[in-house]
């Protein structure tokens, strides 16, 4: 539907809740963290450090990984720690 999203399931595990998010394809996943930490939590922690993991292979992604040069797609489960 959308060429420059991607539709995600996000557990957060740190809150114990579940998100349906769009993530674009052109960031790379440390800008995401960054958004979300201040979204979710209504601060910025510079000593916090999250992770994406993908619950379908447990693929660990890196901060500079961009969104579309990973296997992550449309209906992908993943989980931030």
């Amino acid at each position: 539907m959308y060429d420059n999203k991607v539709l995600i399931s996000l557990y957060v595990l740190s809150l114990g809740k579940n998100y349906e998010l769009f993530l674009p394809v052109n960031e790379k996943v440390g800008n995401i963290l960054s958004l979300l930490d201040k979204a979710m939590f209504d601060s910025i922690d510079y000593d916090r450090k999250y992770t994406i993991i993908n619950l379908e292979t447990s693929d660990v992604y890196n901060y500079n990984d961009i969104i579309r040069n990973t296997n992550i797609k449309n209906c992908s489960k993943l989980m931030m720690v």
